[in-house]
């Protein structure tokens, strides 16, 4: 019986990074050493390689067997994105084809089976899809996301496989091409697509390898994140493979049920580069007992990568002190600030100096929106006010700028908190197919409006706020429109009714509050209608949700009328903090669960 042994980590190649005109030619040269991707399964064991050399090779195969489906040029590639081979071998026979992948969810959250057969379905159509694949445990949803949707073809990889390979030449993604469709949330009823370019997925991969991470000989990553991600997909499957690294995979789900293993392979095959957000971090952490028979050593770590939602110092400062005595350095931790719209990374933090806090004055912060530093360390300011620790997120990319403006897009100066906009060559050529949104968020000079709200310090990026609006759960994204609809849904409800936040726990972890107004005062109905809401957003979608029924009139609004959630965050956690100070519990134990 042959034992499968994983692709080592010296591709005895010399080391480029990602400085390729295409995905294509990257692959081309990754192709000529031995470095690859390696999946291991729910109990650690690895049970499929896919060198670089195999990938060339079997996504050229398959490249001239979707050009006999005569698709045109650029047409979209759904691939359900399961952490298996068959992923990154469709992703590049596309990329050969000159076509343009599509990678859909391939996770089945809370909300179950009608949920995610609705955002496939919703995905589907936004991405104007020609065909589409799925593993076998998935193509049951698949088909019947399609059922009434006109689509070439629908099947598994040995549908596609037993396509006949016409005998014509490949013509790759040039650099002005769109590199793939990015959806950008768990939205089901909002989702956009983002448009990366060759060229502007070239020269992120290139900044986060060469500048970022500063990536050498004998790195080797080992990665949980799912491959429908941003920071899945461009971090952890395009950035290996454009700087000749051996990959190491655990599926997600796998991760979510046993994080000792990420530890595991981290150690037991040396990985040197690892990322994910917060809560990755802080789930393992507590996993870990310091009598393991089987103890770790994470000496090789030396990129420990953060980002993708907000980052509590907290949870990095307890990983970090669990960890220490199987060898994980502090210093290891970067952090980091990116996003979808820009390939993936915008910024990073110095390698090899840990988490640097930026601690402030939070009431002054939330009075002015300015960053007044404190320079001791007692938690409060000379005035005996609460603090902030705020994580250095490190300057911009090469090529790419930073600035802070307001809401009339006015630039502010440091320390100012504002709206982050970025600009550089990284940055999306737009949202497929819906030129109003991008008209919303980037402009005509090539500054994109994140949304999301922070401040500079000397070059340095600090983030007050994940996007306005946007509600983050464990590294998922979701609108708040998308909850609100459900609650309008319900016969009480009248539109307008429902404002969706998220607030932070007192563990560190983002959770989801919808407040409502409600004119209802028997005890009775307001219970059932909370118990219902909560229901309907778990299984519509997929997370828990705290509800608090208030009087009409209570949502603020902007001067124009609409809703205002900055000021529904602001006054529900006011509420919060009244309810404490009178002993009253604060967020139920099921929202942070």
């Amino acid at each position: 019986m042959n034992t499968l042994n994983p692709t080592p980590t010296e591709s005895h190649i010399a080391l480029r990074n990602a400085d390729f005109p295409n995905l294509a030619a990257a692959l081309d040269y990754a192709a000529k050493g031995d470095s690859g991707f390696n999946f291991y399964d729910g109990r650690g064991k690895l049970h499929a390689t896919l060198s670089y050399s195999e990938l060339r090779q079997e996504a050229q195969i398959l490249a001239r067997r979707l050009l006999g489906l005569q698709l045109g040029r650029g047409a979209r590639v759904a691939i359900v994105a399961e952490t298996h081979p068959d992923f990154p071998r469709f992703f590049f026979a596309c990329q050969y084809a000159g076509l343009t992948p599509v990678p859909l969810p391939a996770s089945i959250h809370l909300g179950g089976h009608k949920a995610y057969v609705e955002q496939l379905q919703g995905l589907l159509e936004k991405s104007h899809a020609s065909v589409a694949v799925a593993p076998v445990e998935f193509l049951p949803y698949l088909q019947e996301a399609t059922k009434n949707l006109k689509l070439e073809l629908v099947g598994t990889p040995q549908v596609f496989d037993d396509l006949e390979e016409q005998l014509v030449e490949l013509r790759p993604l040039q650099a002005e091409e769109a590199a793939y469709l990015q959806y950008t949330s768990g939205s089901t009823r909002f989702p956009r697509g983002v448009m990366v370019s060759e060229a502007a997925v070239m020269h992120n991969l290139a900044g986060i390898t060469k500048d970022g991470l500063k990536v050498r000989q004998g790195d080797r990553c080992v990665s949980w994140l799912p491959y429908y991600h941003d920071m899945g997909l461009v971090g952890f499957v395009l950035a290996p493979l454009a700087a000749q690294l051996s990959v190491d995979y655990l599926a997600t789900r796998d991760f979510a049920m046993r994080p000792r293993l990420w530890l595991g392979l981290m150690s037991n095959n040396r990985g040197t580069i690892s990322f994910g957000p917060p809560f990755g971090y802080e789930l393992s952490s507590r996993r870990v007992r310091l009598d393991s028979a089987k103890p770790f050593d994470l000496s090789a770590w030396r990129v420990a990568g953060v980002g993708a939602e907000t980052i509590q110092v907290e949870i990095l400062d307890a990983f970090a002190e669990k960890l220490a005595p199987f060898g994980f350095n502090r210093k290891a931790f970067v952090a980091s600030y990116g996003m979808a719209e820009c390939s993936l990374a915008v910024s990073f933090a110095p390698i090899d100096l840990g988490i640097e806090v930026d601690e402030i004055d939070a009431e002054h912060l939330s009075a002015y929106q300015e960053a007044l530093p404190i320079t001791d360390n007692s938690g409060k300011n000379s005035a005996g006010c609460r603090t902030k620790k705020l994580v250095n997120c490190g300057i911009p990319l090469p090529g790419h700028e930073i600035v802070i403006r307001d809401e009339s897009g006015q630039l502010l100066s440091d320390r100012k908190c504002g709206i982050i906009h970025v600009r550089g060559p990284s940055v999306m050529s737009g949202y497929f197919a819906d030129p109003v949104a991008t008209d919303r968020v980037l402009s005509a000079d090539g500054w994109l409006n994140t949304g999301d709200i922070g401040y500079l310090c000397s070059g340095s990026l600090m983030i007050t706020g994940r996007e306005k609006d946007m509600i983050i759960i464990n590294g998922r994204n979701f609108w708040p429109q998308d909850l609100e609809f459900h609650a309008e849904q319900q016969p009480e409800i009248r539109p307008g009714d429902a404002s969706a936040i998220s607030v932070t726990a007192d563990n560190g972890l983002e959770i989801a509050v919808m407040v409502v107004q409600y004119r209802e005062i028997d005890e009775n109905k307001r219970n059932e209608l909370s118990a219902r809401l909560t229901r309907i957003i778990r299984e519509e979608i997929g997370i828990n949700c705290v509800i608090e029924l208030v009087p009409a009139h209570t949502l603020p609004r902007t001067s124009s009328g609409k809703l205002s959630r900055a000021g529904t965050q602001r006054d529900y956690l006011s509420r919060q903090k009244e309810q404490a100070t009178n002993g009253a519990a604060s967020l139920p134990l099921a929202a942070v669960v």
